[in-house]
């Protein structure tokens, strides 16, 4: 089981120097994948995809017992070639129900595509955080970004859950450094 510490979700975090550049990116409600698409070519990469334990905050999120499996997607996405955001999704595995068929289906597919497409998804609210070292997900979006030879003290992410019906699914986003420079095309 993945250790984490207790992570301070907001959903109006206290943004810092490094922050404010990401501000519209963390807020945003829409399809991050739309976002991206509409700033340049747009790629994704499925790093995994397997039952794994949810971090403990994710796990008291979804109000899941300590140790408890989950399936767990993770997913770079990328805009002209720059992996610009490391996406992290935890579907409980009861109850069953179209979301677990579809997941196991989904490939190498944007999951965001299929969460905006369907009108009977109900998206939760917005959290934000500053995830430093200590955070399980840090290491693994510094690796996915392409961080590793210089990473930076600390990145932002995004969560929120989508619910369809009787499941509810947590999809945090971590994002690059680079991503506060791009400018998409698509109205906010």
């Amino acid at each position: 089981m993945r250790a984490g510490i207790r992570t301070n979700w907001r959903a109006r975090p206290p943004l810092g120097a490094d922050g404010r550049p990401f501000k519209s990116w963390l807020n945003d409600r829409g399809s991050l994948t739309a976002r991206l698409q509409s700033a340049g070519r747009f790629a994704l990469a499925v790093l995994g995809q397997r039952l794994d334990a949810p971090t403990r905050d994710e796990a008291r999120r979804l109000e899941l017992a300590p140790g408890r499996l989950a399936w767990v997607r993770e997913v770079v996405l990328y805009c002209d070639g720059r992996p610009l955001v490391f996406a992290h999704s935890v579907l409980p595995r009861r109850p069953r129900g179209p979301m677990t068929r579809w997941l196991a289906r989904l490939g190498a597919r944007s999951l965001g595509a299929l969460l905006f497409a369907h009108p009977r998804f109900a998206r939760g609210d917005l959290a934000a955080c500053r995830l430093d070292a200590r955070h399980p997900l840090f290491r693994p979006a510094v690796a996915a970004l392409g961080l590793e030879d210089a990473p930076p003290p600390a990145l932002w992410a995004r969560r929120s859950s989508f619910s369809f019906g009787c499941q509810s699914l947590l999809v945090t986003e971590v994002f690059s450094p680079a991503v506060a420079g791009l400018r998409s095309t698509r109205r906010r």
